[in-house]
């Protein structure tokens, strides 16, 4: 007789305030397997997941529908505690790390190694005192069984986010009874060195028997590590199959519902625009910035061009746009059309008609509990006088609604946003979707330069290919100047014109987008 599934998740139902959100989803889950749960932003994977975990929001909005299995056991977890208890670990797409705490601290958060002492024996075990070496042990484990080096007395605020995420995972593996983990889109600020130690970690928890759901926008390292993949679209589950039967075009189309073209063929093969006029100028930039290394980049931006950033971890690109725009402390010289921007002053920059879009758009780029039409005009409103009423020559200003409905419904519609409406709060939008509203929010002030690290974090490959379009026609139709930082090689080729290879806190060098991808490689690897 065959041994029943680990999971069996039945008929799953599930609505927000009326909008269907998943209908009749059935998944079944083998001890040891590894199933790629794909589809787009707003499909549904992530609401799923909370249902599977006890999410305390499925219960705050009416819980929902169908029947969940454990080892042929039927369960109803009323919180994440109870989900816990049963074996299930999740790492979330947005962080949950206290910023204050050391990393062995957050791993063994509420689970944390004690000691009798004196006073314990002889009052009450709550005088017990934390066992440092013991859960420096665990947490030490726990770091190895991923196969990366991350720092497990460093605390977190100073942590790049790559090592965050690497935090969330160790936490979960240190969890004896872990029998299934959820990984929501593990990799997404991981660089691809990073990522593959992910999936060799995955691979090490499938033979110890650990089930995994891996949610992730890289179809090829869904094909790389998973056993099944899960295809949902518009709430449904539209395709399952075994991963070794599929391919990525195959997987997209069930996503879409339609083709996603390569753009490949576009890839900017020479440097053609040397006629340019320079139009940022940094020079001797330092950033102190934790876990990023910027010693002293020079590197010019030509009017109009699309100059990405690229690297590896902690070399420095990513605090590059962090320093000039004064979010992190730094020295050096910025000078933009002509005029010399005084660092460590973030209003400076936006008066210059800076704009900057931050890799971590839940901790600084979005007001979570406030609308989308908030979230879209607040910076042009504070920072430009934009959308809004001036009475009495301007001694009274009052919000402009109309305006701000209008600008909103413009960016949800070009950016294709799923949402309920412009009201609806930001933190209610899939993480993809907040994504393309730090986009909204950049664009609205109408920026001559544009910085933007990650664009494309967490945003499955049709609306991928949505927002570099987007950022191609803001460059191409208003003449915006813009520096794009990002992980990924393959989408700075995509979208740029050239990419500047940040290595050991310096420029290594400047290529053309179409260039080899060994001479990539080779300044990647130049000062480290």
């Amino acid at each position: 007789m065959e041994k029943a599934p680990l999971l069996e998740m039945r008929n799953i139902k599930k609505d927000f305030n009326g909008n269907q959100v998943l209908s009749d989803i059935n998944i079944t889950l083998r001890e040891g397997e590894v199933i790629g749960l794909c589809g787009e932003n707003g499909a549904g994977k992530s609401t799923l997941m909370k249902i599977l975990f006890g999410a305390d929001v499925i219960r705050e909005t009416g819980g929902y529908g169908g029947d969940i299995l454990i080892n042929n056991e039927k369960v109803s977890f009323q919180s994440p505690f109870d989900a816990i208890a049963a074996g299930i670990g999740m790492v979330h797409q947005e962080f949950s790390l206290i910023p204050g705490f050391k990393a062995t601290e957050n791993i063994l958060l509420n689970r944390e190694s004690k000691k009798k002492s004196i006073l314990s024996d002889l009052f009450s075990d709550r005088l017990d005192t934390l066992d440092r070496n013991e859960m420096n042990r665990i947490a030490q484990e726990a770091i190895q069984q991923m196969g990366v080096n991350i720092d497990k007395d460093m605390v977190i605020n100073d942590m790049p986010v790559g090592h965050k995420q690497f935090t969330e995972i160790a936490r979960e593996l240190s969890k004896k009874q872990l029998k299934i983990l959820i990984l929501d889109e593990p990799t997404a600020v991981l660089t691809e060195k990073e990522a593959e130690a992910l999936l060799d970690s995955i691979r090490g928890m499938s033979k110890r028997g650990i089930a995994v759901i891996f949610i992730t926008h890289r179809l090829g390292e869904i094909l790389s590590v998973c056993d099944r993949v899960v295809t949902m679209r518009d709430g449904y589950v539209v395709n399952e199959t075994p991963a070794s039967e599929t391919s990525i075009p195959e997987i997209t189309s069930w996503m879409v519902g339609r083709d996603v073209a390569d753009t490949g063929s576009s890839y900017v093969t020479e440097d053609i625009g040397k006629d340019k006029r320079t139009i940022l100028s940094i020079k001797k930039l330092w950033v102190d910035m934790p876990g990023e290394t910027v010693r002293n980049v020079n590197l010019d931006v030509r009017e109009g061009e699309i100059l990405g950033i690229g690297g590896l971890a902690g070399q420095g690109k990513l605090g590059i746009p962090k320093g000039i725009m004064g979010l992190c402390n730094a020295g050096g010289e910025i000078n933009f059309d002509g005029q010399d921007i005084p660092l460590n002053d973030p209003r400076k920059c936006l008066d210059a008609s800076f704009a900057f879009v931050a890799e971590d758009r839940r901790n600084v780029g979005l007001l979570l509990d406030e609308s989308l039409e908030w979230n879209v005009s607040f910076p042009a409103m504070q920072v430009q006088d934009k959308y809004l009423k001036k009475y009495f020559g301007g001694l009274i200003k009052w919000r402009d609604d109309e305006a701000i409905k209008k600008v909103t419904a413009k960016y949800i519609d070009e950016l294709k946003v799923k949402c309920t409406s412009t009201k609806q709060k930001a933190r209610e939008l899939s993480g993809g979707n907040q994504q393309k509203i730090c986009l909204a929010k950049a664009f609205a002030l109408n920026p001559k330069l544009l910085f933007v690290s990650e664009p494309t974090r967490g945003i499955d490959v049709g609306a991928k290919a949505l927002v570099l379009d987007a950022l191609k026609k803001l460059n191409k139709e208003q003449g915006v100047t813009i520096v794009m930082v990002s992980s990924e090689l393959e989408e700075l080729r995509q979208t740029c014109d050239r990419i500047a290879i940040v290595s050991g806190g310096k420029v290594s060098g400047i290529l053309p987008a179409g260039e080899k991808l060994e001479k990539f490689g080779e300044l990647m690897l130049m000062n480290c």
